[in-house]
Parts: structure tokens; sequence; C-alpha cells
């Protein structure tokens, strides 16, 4: 089986929206905003300088972020210049969590993790053109700052009152963990980085998560009071499944943008487990299809729900677009083979190990029956069951079926593994290793 052609969707917005404002309404990307009208008349102007910032909170961007990025990237191919601010400052403190503090992570650590988000950021936007996008970190201008030029300068023109106010504060005061100065002081530092960029590169637009809006306005507000002008921000909404869960965790764990915290086989997965209520949703945000080809995709689910057309669509965009069109084809291939459309002997060793890694699996050795090997995975509960599966012919290894109850596992696929099949849709992946015992 050769490797699938993938050909994602090249970045471009819609031609058929007049201005790139009606675009992000109609994706359902503004939430909450400043003045509408003002915003729209100004993303038809001239090209404007706009920024988002992601704080080094965790080693990896999460697909909460992947909506920010390609909104500044929207925007941008609309011919507006984007800062990609990553907050070596902001990082040090952490917004405020709506139940507990953070914990403070070592300088060190912080450093570590601006570098990794920095490169994520990087390619999501153009560095080349007029409109070219630059990366900054707020410690640059922070770090220099002493606590008493920071509260003479920015502190005085804050209001404890109108900072009580804002919603992340006051779920914290709300809370027993309460809240401690440093964290009640983030929106302060956020102003301030708004401030900063609207000094340096006239900065006129922020874009955040409409969880972030208090630290949004503490920046239009703080360049009002201390510029006399205008600037704006736009909230987009928080996404969440149409059951009211928490959209991008599964069984706690966040679906990373890096490849070694989440692989692309377990994104592309995920993606394509998106329901029918979510998935036309799901495309707006995350793709850069047209509305006519997602209204289509609207009407494939309504017609023909069983095809699941928009979720393969969906998966293959997002995930050639995090992961690139050569990791995508591999993790579609692997897919596709280990449910019995394909030959496994052909895939990317490494793809096939992210794959299996998601499966129930065991690490055998050479030496492992596979009767074992199936008590070892789960898939049966006891040697007894083992055999009778085996006799009853329901038990494959690597697309062989095996007759033979002391048959021996081989590691004969790509990367020194082996798939196990039960019936026709239980798997198990097997890693095998010529000198290691049997067992987890």
């Amino acid at each position: 089986m050769s490797t699938p052609v993938v050909s994602a969707t090249a970045p471009a917005n819609d031609p058929t929206f007049e201005n790139v404002w009606d675009e992000l309404v109609w994706r359902g990307l503004v939430h909450v905003s400043t003045d509408p009208e003002a915003l729209r008349a100004l993303l038809a102007g001239d090209p404007i300088t706009y920024y988002c910032g992601f704080d080094p909170t965790a080693p990896s961007l999460h697909l909460g972020n992947l909506v920010q990025l390609l909104t500044l990237r929207r925007l941008q191919l609309a011919g507006h210049r984007p800062l990609g601010l990553v907050g070596g400052s902001t990082g040090l403190i952490g917004d405020p969590r709506p139940t507990a503090e953070r914990t403070l992570n070592t300088r060190e650590t912080v450093e570590q993790w601006v570098d990794r988000l920095r490169a994520q950021v990087e390619t999501y936007l153009s560095f080349e053109g007029d409109n070219a996008a630059r990366i900054v970190n707020n410690l640059d201008w922070t770090a220099p700052l002493s606590a008493i030029d920071f509260l003479r300068e920015i502190g005085k023109h804050y209001r404890v009152g109108t900072m009580l106010k804002k919603d992340a504060v006051a779920a914290r005061l709300n809370s027993e963990a309460g809240i401690s100065y440093t964290e009640f002081s983030y929106q302060i530092l956020q102003g301030l980085d708004f401030l900063e960029l609207y000094r340096e590169y006239g900065c006129v637009l922020q874009t955040g998560g409409s969880d972030q809006w208090g630290n949004l306005t503490s920046g239009t507000d703080l360049i009002h009071r201390v510029e006399g002008a205008s600037v704006h921000a736009i909230g987009t909404p928080l996404i969440t499944n149409s059951d009211g869960t928490k959209f991008g965790k599964s069984e706690g764990n966040a679906i990373w943008l890096d490849p070694e915290m989440c692989s692309p086989y377990r994104m592309y997965q995920f993606w394509l487990g998106t329901t029918d209520a979510d998935v036309i949703d799901r495309l707006k945000v995350f793709t850069f299809l047209t509305r006519e080809e997602i209204e289509d995709y609207a009407r494939q689910v309504e017609a023909e729900p069983f095809r699941r057309a928009a979720q393969r669509r969906l998966a293959l965009e997002v995930t050639a677009t995090v992961h690139g069109a050569e990791a995508t084809a591999s993790v579609i291939a692997a897919s596709e083979a280990l449910f019995g459309r394909g030959d496994l002997r052909t895939l990317d060793a490494l793809a096939l190990r992210s794959a299996l890694e998601e499966l129930p699996h065991a690490e055998v050795s050479l030496e492992t029956t596979v009767a074992q090997a199936l008590v070892e995975t789960e898939l049966v509960a006891s040697l007894s069951e083992a055999r009778r599966a085996i006799a009853q012919g329901g038990v494959t290894l690597d697309g062989e079926k095996v007759d033979d109850e002391g048959a021996l596992v081989t590691g004969a696929l790509p990367g020194g593994v082996s798939v196990l099949r039960r019936g026709k849709k239980t798997l198990a992946g097997l890693f095998v290793s010529p000198g290691a015992g049997a067992g987890r």
C-alpha cells in the first residue's frame, strides 16, 4: 500500500467576504469586542499592527492556543502586521486560574519554554513581505523596570475597585484559595504589554480568548489613560463541545501541538471523533476551507452522517496544519491499515508506533506466545480464554490468522512491533524486544 497523498488547504481568506471582520464573525471567532463598527472599518483600511500573547506556563501550546494562532494568520492574510508575544515575564507569574494559585516555575524552566513556544508560534505566521510577522518577549521591557518605576509609571493608572471587578479576580476572591498580590497584578503586566507595543510598533489591536477579556481591556484602558488613544480588543469564544464539556481535553490530557506530547496519530483521531453537532463549527474555526466548502459539508452531515466526510476532512486539515502533510499522510495510512484497509508492513515505523501507543499495548519478548500476549494486553481475561479465541479462529497477528496456541509473537512490522487482533475490531499493540521478559 502506498502512502496516501495529503493535500491540505493552503492558508487563505475566503474572497466572498468583503472584509476580514465579516469572515471572523461568520466563523464564530468574535465572542466579545470593543466597538464592532470601528473594528470593521479599521480592518478594512490600511494595514494595522496587532498582537496576541502566549504565556510559557507549559512546554507546548495546545488546541485552545491554536484558535489564536489561526486568528493571527487570518488577519495577516488580510494584509495586517502580526506581533506574536511570548511572555517571558508574564510566564513567571501566570494569569489567575478560576480556583487556585498557579505553581511558579523556575526562571530556567520558563526560559526554556519561551524558546519552545516561540518556535511554535513562528510556524503559523509569515515573516516575509510588507506585513512580515515579528516575535517579541515582554521580559525585554519588564526586566529593566524597578518596582518603584513600575508602581509610579504604570500602577498609578489602575484603580483597585476596577481590578476587583475583573471576572478572573472576582472568581478567585470568592474561592477558598483567595488570590495573591502576584496574580492580582497580572492584569497590570498585560496592560503594560499593550502600552509598550502601542508605543514601539503602533499596535492598536489585541486578540485573545474571551476568558481573558479583563486582561485585554486592561491594556485598552491603560492606553486610553496614558496616551489618550482608542485601541481595540477581540475576545474569541472558549471552544466547548455541544454537550457542554471542555474542548480539547481527553481524560485530563490536553491536545498539545508538540508531537512529542501528543502524537500526530492521536491528534488525527481526536478530530476524527468530533460529533456531528460540533463538526461544522470546528471546520469554521480550525480550517481555511471556504464558506461554500463548509456549507457543502453541512449538507453532507445532514444527508449522509454515516460517511463522516466532514470529520475526515477536519482531521486531515488540522493535523496537516499542525504537523505537516507528510506526517498526516502517515497517520492516515496507519489508521486505515490497522482496520484492515491497507498493508501494515508498508507503514512508517514512527507513525505505526504512535498509533499502537493509543491502543491497549504491552512490551513483550520474542519468547512470548500469542496466547500470553492476549492476556498481557487485556484482550482476554485468562490464558484459557486466549486458547479458546485462537481455536475459534478469531485471532490474528500482523494480519495473519493464528491457529496454533503455542505460536510466538514476531515483532515483524516496521519498528519491531506487532498488531494483535481479536475479532474484527478489538486491537492491541505489541512492542517486541528480543531480550525483554514478557510484562506490561
